[in-house]
């Protein structure tokens, strides 16, 4: 289809100019059978038909009008013959259409060519007219042969300055467009990585303590009733927690944007404050969880930090639980100097991995990726024979 595009315009540009050659063909006809033809004083002597053959070539050449300069210097013969036999209205008003089309249509080159050519050529045929026209007539008949050549150029480079503005102006919003449209794969693209980067905080975290912890309490069901209990009821916990957290991503993906409304009315994000959840419930998977400090909330923390530092916890305290189930690990979170650390220690089991997400790598890559989005940094790795999470977040400028 693209390539079909041009060849339909040139179609139709071709068949522009033949019917304007006919209709100048018929124009000039009707003013040499009329006597209307004559330009300078006296009859016109020349036979009709000689007059009628240089119309009817003049205006055969129209239909190649955008043929440039290949039209404009067959034009030039036919006025040069015209002249010859006496200037007359039809050849010279066709010749226009000519100088029109050469400076509109011809490349910028041969569009500066003919407009200099145009004001050098008026000025000189003037200047001889008036240094040496023997009679008045003649001079004037220079002067009004003067709109015949500078009208059309003029007009001519005026349209094609329009265009070529025009051009520029579409250009641009195409441009533009291509921008936004980037613009916007970029942020689908980020509202995505968002997205998936929550869903795995609330699926993978919660959820995968709720896998670990009824495991526990169907091996110890019979064996100590009282801790299965305290083991289902931490499931529970974190299954009503995990659907509170999908019902208000729901809630937030179904709102209109335009009017902020929602079906599903948004839970406060999670905070440090409530720390003492991740720890029971990564106790009751089986994790020594040891809270080495905490972090006083007064002053409050910024929201994105307070939010950020909650999941880095969580997520690590859920690496800890499936890598080093039974083991050992200790929970620091520090402030001071403007920045929020958070710090998790745990135990490496033999053969336990390096304590990312199942060997994915989705959980560390996360919490690097929260750390970044508030400006801060997050490392881990072995440290000491077991494994060390530490991210450092700046609590000024998030």
């Amino acid at each position: 289809m693209p390539s079909l595009v041009p060849r339909l315009n040139h179609l139709a540009e071709g068949k522009q100019d033949v019917v304007i050659a006919f209709g100048s063909w018929v124009v000039g006809v009707l003013v040499y059978v009329s006597g209307m033809q004559v330009l300078l004083a006296g009859p016109d002597d020349t036979p009709l038909w000689i007059r009628l053959t240089e119309l009817t070539v003049l205006c055969a050449l129209e239909t190649l009008r955008r043929k440039i300069p290949l039209a404009l210097m067959c034009a030039l013969a036919v006025v040069a013959v015209d002249l010859s036999f006496g200037p007359s209205l039809p050849i010279l008003i066709i010749f226009t259409d000519f100088l029109y089309a050469t400076t509109l249509y011809g490349s910028r080159r041969v569009s500066r060519l003919v407009m200099g050519a145009a004001a050098i050529g008026t000025i000189s045929v003037v200047g001889l007219a008036l240094l040496f026209s023997e009679h008045w007539r003649t001079a004037a008949l220079a002067f009004a042969l003067l709109p015949f050549v500078v009208t059309p150029v003029w007009w001519a480079a005026n349209v094609r300055q329009q265009r070529d503005i025009a051009d520029g102006e579409r250009a641009n919003a195409g441009q533009l467009a291509k921008i936004g449209d980037l613009d916007r794969k970029a942020a689908v693209a980020a509202e995505r990585s968002k997205m998936a980067r929550d869903l795995h905080d609330v699926i993978a975290g919660q959820l995968s303590a709720i896998a670990i912890q009824s495991e526990a309490a169907l091996t110890m069901a019979t064996a100590d009733p009282k801790l299965s209990r305290k083991v289902l009821e931490s499931v529970r916990e974190n299954s009503v927690s995990a659907l509170e957290e999908m019902r208000a991503m729901i809630g937030l993906l179904r709102a209109d944007p335009s009017t902020g409304d929602s079906e599903i009315e948004p839970t406060a994000p999670a905070r440090l404050a409530e720390l003492s959840k991740l720890v029971e419930s990564a106790r009751a998977s089986g994790l020594d969880v040891e809270v080495g400090s905490t972090v006083d909330q007064s002053p409050a923390l910024p929201a994105a930090v307070d939010l950020t530092a909650y999941r880095i916890a969580q997520e690590a305290l859920t690496n800890a639980v499936k890598h080093a189930a039974g083991g050992r690990a200790v929970l620091d979170i520090s402030r001071g100097r403007g920045i929020l650390t958070v710090e998790v220690r745990n135990d490496l089991r033999p053969g336990s991995g390096s304590g990312d997400d199942g060997g994915t790598g989705l959980g560390l890559l996360n919490m690097r990726e929260r750390a970044a989005a508030v400006g801060g940094t997050l490392t881990a790795g072995p440290s000491g024979g077991g494994w060390l999470v530490r991210a450092e977040l700046p609590l000024e400028g998030s």
